[in-house]
């Protein structure tokens, strides 16, 4: 029978515990990674676009309309910059535990849905403000004098390809896209960006 010391056991633990980091930490950098590519395949993603340029370029656009640029805060990635009734505003993306929200007063946070990559939490807002935009409802007027932040349109670096705006208008049509009577390659290219925005 062996015995082991308690500095033993502490090393070992320390050791699970480094392990257990250091997994944590690749798996986070493999989401941003992944994100990342994701975003560049967006159109509107601008990368290190100041605040000052994004309200520069959404000056006269009409509400709802937004892009989305590195953060210029140390502790955030990202920010959406968009287009409200009351002129252009930022909105920092927070990235906690591998997973993607929008930052917001500590009272709401808890509220906010979290997604797995960046176009995933767009792509779910953009049908919020449209779904509410389409019922003809007047939105809500919130609370304390703070403007609703819709967004509906996304401002791209350049015109995309036709094949992109196809590929998205075929992927907002079916989740199907291996049963399509269409080549290989095609289909490759369809999943390659399952996004609808």
């Amino acid at each position: 029978m062996t015995c082991q010391s308690s500095d033993s056991t502490e090393t070992i633990g320390n050791e699970r515990r480094s392990e257990t980091e250091t997994r944590v930490a690749e798996s986070e950098q493999s989401r941003i990674a992944t994100a990342m590519r994701d975003l560049k395949k967006t159109g509107w993603y601008w990368g290190s676009l100041t605040a000052n340029e994004a309200k520069e370029i959404l000056k006269d656009a009409s509400e709802g309309t937004f892009l989305v640029r590195n953060s210029s805060q140390r502790d955030y990635l990202f920010t959406i910059s968009a287009m409200t009734s009351t002129g252009p505003t930022n909105l920092r993306i927070e990235f906690k535990e591998g997973k993607f929200k929008l930052d917001s007063v500590v009272l709401v946070k808890p509220k906010l849905k979290q997604f797995d990559s960046v176009v995933h939490l767009v792509e779910h807002y953009v049908q919020l403000s449209r779904t509410s935009c389409k019922s003809g409802s007047a939105p809500l007027v919130p609370p304390n004098g703070t403007v609703q932040l819709l967004l509906t349109t996304p401002v791209y670096t350049a015109t995309p390809s036709l094949q992109h705006l196809c590929r998205i208008a075929i992927n907002k049509s079916t989740q199907q896209v291996q049963q399509l009577p269409i080549p290989n390659r095609l289909k490759d290219y369809l999943s390659d960006y399952t996004y609808h925005v």
